[in-house]
């Protein structure tokens, strides 16, 4: 119903157990996969991993009502480009589908918090050290585009700030990922919190 009435939208499929999502998605190719975390059988979080690890993945936006942190990182860390809690209004999640869709990322004001707050983790100094390690490989101007993309900022507002087109900020980003061997920029962006250069 909340996609109802978008010219640019359209709704493909829908499943109601984890397990049935791959079977759905090489049915349909769908661009974008709304994922609720809880599901009969196969839970939303197995079933995030499992499509972003295949070839040419859809991007996932993860829907629940909760926002523990081992939930919302398990999410990111396999590939999500959103996390939204269920009580977002309908426009935000209409908005973070055609920003997932276009490599953008979507996380919810609370989702942002704990992120932030992750950084406290027990296990943060051996993250730290794994994550400057992967960031060494990058060049200076790669290492930029990163941490700005650790900033939550979009290609626009990247290529303001870093004073190149959108196009090469999205070159950069796509790099990035390929250098750094990950799905999308969420994950760039954890990567960027872990080596603590925000």
């Amino acid at each position: 119903m909340m996609l109802d009435g978008q010219s640019d939208l359209r709704v493909v499929a829908e499943a109601s157990d984890g397990a049935e999502v791959p079977a759905a998605v090489d049915a349909h190719r769908p661009h974008v996969v709304l994922m609720d975390i809880r599901m009969p059988g196969v839970d939303g979080l197995a079933a995030t991993e499992a499509l972003r690890a295949r070839r040419d993945p859809p991007q996932v936006i993860v829907l629940t009502t909760m926002n523990a942190d081992e939930h919302v990182l398990r999410a990111l860390r396999a590939g999500a480009g959103g996390f939204l809690l269920k009580d977002t209004p309908p426009a935000r999640i209409v908005e973070a589908i055609r920003l997932v869709a276009a490599g953008e990322a979507m996380l919810s004001p609370a989702v942002t918090r704990q992120l932030i707050t992750h950084v406290a983790d027990p296990a943060v100094e051996d993250r730290r050290g794994r994550a400057r390690e992967a960031l060494q490989e990058l060049t200076e101007r790669e290492l930029e585009v990163a941490v700005a993309l650790g900033g939550g900022g979009s290609n626009a507002e990247i290529g303001a700030e870093l004073h190149m087109s959108v196009a090469t900020v999205k070159a950069h980003v796509s790099r990035l990922l390929t250098k750094l061997d990950l799905n999308n920029r969420v994950q760039v962006a954890l990567l960027v919190h872990d080596a603590e250069l925000l």
